[in-house]
């Protein structure tokens, strides 16, 4: 099968459609989020802690959210320094401490969540329940081959 290396390549016109998309969605999540003064990532952490209750490592977090762990840091640091979340002593190793969502962080989200899902109902309109659901498997495979990609290339 030959395949065709130049920009008539739908293979390469959806490559760039999707980081274009990606950036169209990153730029509007940080106005969205910036009513709150909050970057898209800070949302993320919160959000994450939020499903996780008992609290993350900041190596769990850094992986589940595919971040470098020095640029969790940062995050963690500011969202700590407002209040948003706490860093909590694991009993069984002093030198450990887990991430967790504080009442204020709690709070702060039941406020953003609401208008979150609507927001994504809206980009998402025009696409039925099951083509999202096929798009969904569509990323996922595209994102293992990049991981794969990227891996053979170090």
């Amino acid at each position: 099968m030959s395949t065709q290396y130049d920009e008539s390549n739908p293979r390469y016109q959806a490559l760039i459609e999707l980081l274009r998309t990606a950036e169209t969605v990153w730029e509007g999540s940080r106005v969205f989020f910036g009513r709150w003064d909050l970057s898209p990532s800070q949302f993320n952490v919160l959000n994450l802690l939020r499903l996780n209750p008992d609290g993350l490592s900041q190596t769990d977090l850094s992986r589940q959210l595919i971040m470098h762990r020095s640029n969790l840091t940062g995050l963690v640091d500011r969202l700590e320094q407002r209040g948003l979340l706490k860093r909590k002593d694991v009993a069984a190793d002093r030198r450990a401490y887990r991430v967790v969502l504080t009442a204020s962080g709690s709070a702060l989200l039941r406020e953003i969540l609401p208008r979150y899902y609507r927001g994504a109902d809206e980009l998402w309109a025009h696409l039925p329940a099951k083509r999202a659901a096929a798009l969904l498997d569509d990323l996922r495979q595209v994102a293992r081959n990049a991981q794969r990609v990227a891996s053979s290339q170090g």
